[in-house]
């Protein structure tokens, strides 16, 4: 048999982009235009040479008729989805989440008795954004943390994305904004590496989701607040309006969806009520 994962791949044809990309669609709503063909077949090429696969075509009927594509459909996701994210990202967001978001969830809940708090990094990646949360959580609650019911739900469509954040463990780069006493306070040094500590890491529970798992999404009930940060970059316009409703119905009323700063509602949804906040928006389930 030659061995075809020793030579490049065919290019794709535009007939085997419509229906990989109608399929990747299908399966968790994340949409190539025509214009990111070539981006497609590059991220895909190292999945032909992992299967030892000639040709875009042949993948293509693996994913589609092979009983046993389970396990690569979770690796195409790993590589149609792009993991960059760090500690602190968009500072003037998570100042918005410190300094009035939560502490008016909090004040809200406490005065109906109910020290519970529900938080959802919708699209976690390596884990950078809700260890974040974790931390602004603590350094809020201090030593009342133990008074309080608090989970971190965090989840993301890349196995190897929550691998990753299940280690738990960063370089100096992706800590870059994170403050040195905070660095110092929350973090295990081991040479060159930090490991985010226990304290933190038990607040976050780090699961599996594919947002296309429409069932799955909807029992996802009760949020107080939800990070859903450039997420929605993946989707068409039907898909956005589809998920951003979803989404308002996992908050609770009075809770808030903060999206990446690049994103925007706009002809996305209605319901939510813009918050402006100094150097970002929120958006407010009333």
């Amino acid at each position: 048999m030659a061995d075809f994962a020793a030579s490049s791949p065919s290019l794709m044809t535009d007939e085997t982009f419509t229906l990989l990309r109608d399929f990747i669609y299908e399966h968790s709503g994340i949409y190539f235009s025509d214009t990111k063909k070539s981006q497609l077949e590059n991220r895909l090429s190292l999945r032909l040479r992992a299967n030892n696969l000639p040709d875009y075509d042949k993948y293509y009927y693996m994913l589609k008729y092979d009983p046993q594509a389970s396990k690569e459909l979770r690796a195409l996701f790993d590589s149609v989805t792009t993991n960059e994210t760090s500690f602190f990202r968009s500072p003037p967001q998570i100042q918005a989440f410190q300094e009035k978001a939560l502490p008016e969830i909090m004040e809200a809940h406490a005065k109906k008795g109910e020290k519970i708090l529900r938080l959802w990094s919708a699209g976690c990646s390596t884990g950078d954004e809700p260890y974040t949360m974790g931390i602004v959580v603590k350094e809020i609650l201090n030593d009342k943390l133990k008074e309080w019911d608090v989970k971190i739900f965090a989840s993301d469509i890349s196995e190897k994305a929550l691998k990753s954040a299940r280690a738990s463990v960063y370089n100096d780069y992706t800590l870059r904004s994170v403050p040195p006493e905070i660095k110092k306070k929350y973090f295990v040094q081991n040479g060159s590496q930090f490991t985010v500590c226990d304290e933190i890491r038990m607040l976050v529970d780090l699961q599996y989701l594919n947002f296309n798992d429409t069932k799955r999404v909807k029992l996802m009930k009760g949020f107080d607040i939800i990070f859903c940060r450039n997420v929605l970059i993946y989707f068409d316009d039907e898909a956005k309006k589809r998920f951003v409703a979803q989404l308002y119905d996992n908050l609770n009323p009075g809770g808030y969806l903060f999206i990446g700063h690049s994103e925007s509602l706009h002809n996305i949804s209605r319901a939510f009520k813009l918050v402006h906040f100094p150097g970002a928006l929120g958006y407010k389930k009333e």
